[in-house]
């Protein structure tokens, strides 16, 4: 699949999952449909934005890495455990690097501070807050210059909030909702803090969070894959129109315009048809009537 080798081939993806249910002998169970997105605008890269989807019918570990098998880049993810070989030195033919999202750190503290107006995660929030707002301003820069604003600006943010949370943490019960977020982030403090060694890496998983939500308004309308054939047939569908979208192309026209044309068109020029390329072949269509 060209949407997928296009993904695959990107130095930094994005990758999340979420539920779907399948029905099984009159009944649902559930399954899992996994998504990896190659988004190069943040850092200024030139290649167009693209998605790929899986169907699963459990969670394990085995299935992002067999979906990543040939991959050997940066996975900017969740803290989701069944990621973890994808990282482990000895993997063939690379160890993957992992980088964390910053949202999902920062969403336990906020809950802190608007549910039970706790002081500290409060400021916990105001702390990340000020390192998303120098991050927007570096968003769609060389990763060169958003590199050089990170170790210039940000880092000393980053510092400065590690040692806060680990003065707190000191004198806080492990019990407390309060060590909970804490601590998700200090264990993980190298992945989550690696965004400012690499420009390349985003501060936050939001792109694949996005594309899994056509998914979950979707369970509302079609409410289960009919079997497993149906959940991969679904993930397939789920490529191309978020695909699709992340280029700002109308998914519907775009595919009506596939089919009709696909028959006829050379397979040696498929790449033709991709959505980033299709906004072209419809002006050329035009230009030659």
């Amino acid at each position: 699949m060209l949407i997928r080798h296009h993904v695959l081939a990107g130095e930094r993806i994005h990758g999340d999952d979420t539920t779907v249910p399948v029905l099984a002998k009159g009944k649902t169970v559930t399954g899992r449909l996994w998504t990896y997105v190659r988004d190069d605008r943040p850092f200024g890269g030139p290649a167009p934005p693209a998605a790929i989807f899986y169907f699963s019918r459990g969670r394990r570990g085995e299935h992002p890495s067999r979906h990543l098998a040939a991959y050997g880049g940066i996975l900017q993810a969740d803290a989701y455990a069944g990621f973890g070989d994808l990282y482990l030195e000895a993997r063939k033919p690379v160890a993957l690097t992992q980088a964390l999202c910053w949202a999902h750190g920062r969403r336990a503290f906020f809950k802190l501070a608007q549910l039970a107006k706790a002081p500290l995660a409060i400021e916990a929030v105001r702390r990340i807050d000020a390192i998303f707002d120098i991050e927007r301003t570096i968003n769609g820069l060389p990763h060169e210059e958003r590199h050089a604003t990170r170790q210039n600006k940000i880092a000393p943010l980053v510092a400065a909030l590690e040692s806060w949370m680990r003065d707190v943490r000191r004198t806080t019960s492990r019990h407390a909702e309060l060590a909970k977020a804490i601590d998700y982030m200090l264990k993980r403090w190298a992945a989550f803090s690696r965004f400012l060694d690499d420009g390349r890496i985003c501060l936050t998983n939001n792109v694949a969070e996005w594309a899994l939500r056509g998914v979950a308004l979707g369970r509302k309308a079609w409410l289960f894959a009919g079997s497993d054939h149906g959940g991969e047939r679904a993930a397939a569908v789920y490529s191309l129109i978020v695909t699709a979208k992340l280029n700002d192309v109308d998914p519907r026209a775009w595919l009506a315009d596939l089919l009709a044309r696909i028959a006829d068109h050379p397979a040696s020029r498929l790449n033709e048809l991709l959505p980033w390329h299709w906004p072209r072949l419809i002006e050329d269509r035009s230009l030659a009537a």
